[in-house]
């Protein structure tokens, strides 16, 4: 009882104190706005890419000096998605690696919210308005607190990540750089107002990856609609190759049933492999092009690279904003580097 009296006192003259400093009231709601937050921002080393060793705490100015923030370079922010296990999955410490090797004097910061993640879907999907508001202040304060360029920042969510940042960047005093949504959840998402979601609106730039829009709308696990500038859908975006039901099988009698849940998000997950690629094989990028449709393109009747009508996959896209979101199409490999061929009739697209 003694040590809780005592985290009540040191709590209030805290609180005092900033409502004493610059900035009175408005410190002082800043200073709830950060106890409020429940996410936690890992700055991540290429030492150590699978551990949260190290993390900035929001309105503790001393954590970022602490971290080794590098304040002259830019800042990727990756937030994971729905968890059935409650634990990141294996492609969150792929990425930071990759990131890494690309931009070695980079921040990559991962935003944990597994506690928020691992409810049943509904919950977790209208968790994602929490989140995107922590991220959202976590930012601001960085800008604010160390005059940190938004120019410079870049953010990567995965599934009900990718609404997590598109949020997050809604509610930001300013614009953050860029917002990479890959494969960003279907269902709970795809009727939802664009405050609620990804949108064109949540970045100076928005590029998505559709990689699992199997199914009807709003039934689909990504979402079908675009909601970027740019919007590519490999291999039509409803299922990637190497993610049959034969290839699993066979994976299954080969590795066991521990590979199952790697399996069945296959195609999902491939949005997070493609973008890997991307960082990692920066001399050959995949191109897409844009079509009006995937039957269009499986034709080959769009591909032509004239008037932006073709751009980079991933890290290196050319960022074209045009008044209405443009679809785009390529064709992959099923293992990486997953560049394809140019011509998409000499593999058929699933239907």
């Amino acid at each position: 009882m003694e040590s809780k009296g005592l985290l009540l006192v040191a709590l209030g003259v805290w609180l005092q104190s900033l409502t004493a400093s610059p900035g009175g009231v408005a410190a002082a709601d800043r200073g709830k706005d950060f106890l409020n937050i429940e996410s936690k921002f890992s700055l991540r080393t290429p030492e150590d890419v699978a551990e949260d060793t190290c993390h900035l705490l929001p309105g503790v100015t001393d954590s970022v000096a602490n971290c080794h923030f590098n304040h002259s370079s830019k800042t990727f922010v990756v937030i994971h998605g729905w968890t059935v296990t409650g634990m990141y999955e294996s492609w969150v410490a792929k990425l930071v690696a990759a990131l890494y090797k690309r931009e070695p004097d980079s921040n990559v910061i991962v935003v944990d919210w597994l506690q928020r993640a691992q409810h049943h879907y509904p919950v977790s999907a209208g968790h994602t308005k929490l989140v995107g508001k922590d991220v959202a202040t976590f930012i601001d304060w960085m800008a604010e607190e160390f005059n940190y360029p938004l120019d410079k920042m870049h953010l990567l969510g995965y599934s009900l990540g990718a609404h997590a940042a598109g949020i997050a960047g809604s509610l930001t005093n300013k614009k953050v750089n860029r917002i990479t949504g890959l494969d960003p959840a279907g269902p709970n998402f795809e009727y939802a107002e664009a405050p609620g979601r990804l949108s064109p609106d949540d970045a100076d730039f928005v590029d998505v990856l559709h990689t699992f829009t199997r199914g009807s709308p709003g039934r689909s696990i990504g979402i079908q609609k675009p909601v970027g500038h740019v919007d590519i859908y490999p291999n039509g975006g409803t299922f990637q190759p190497g993610c049959n039901i034969g290839e699993a099988i066979l994976a299954i009698a080969e590795r066991g049933l521990g590979d199952v849940d790697q399996l069945v998000k296959c195609s999902h997950e491939r949005s997070v492999h493609l973008f890997i690629d991307s960082l990692l094989n920066e001399e050959n990028p995949s191109k897409a092009y844009r079509c009006s449709s995937k039957e269009a393109f499986e034709k080959g009747l769009c591909l032509s690279c004239r008037k932006n009508r073709c751009n980079n996959l991933g890290y290196e896209i050319n960022k074209v904003r045009a008044k209405r979101s443009s679809k785009m199409y390529l064709k992959t490999r099923s293992q990486m580097p997953y560049k394809g061929p140019k011509f998409p009739q000499t593999i058929r697209i699933p239907s």
